[in-house]
């Protein structure tokens, strides 16, 4: 699925972005947690405290999340 957005993204070989708003940032020593809603989903995601700086990341924000995986597994 790929998800449009208002703004123009890069050339990726990930097929899976999706157009969301950032619901929260917890911040750590190294590592920070963003979670990011996406329709009636959500997707948490573990960046880097620099990377989450360096975009600015906070509540309320446009972002795409980009998902690139070799595996997903389904359960029925």
């Amino acid at each position: 699925m790929n998800a449009t957005s208002n703004h123009e993204v890069n050339m990726l070989s990930a097929r899976n972005q999706f157009s969301g708003t950032v619901k929260s940032v917890k911040l750590g020593n190294v590592m920070a947690e963003v979670v990011v809603e996406v329709g009636d989903l959500e997707i948490v995601s573990a960046i880097t405290r620099g990377s989450a700086e360096s975009l600015g990341l906070k509540s309320g924000d446009a972002v795409t999340a980009i998902i690139k995986s070799t595996e997903v597994i389904i359960d029925k």
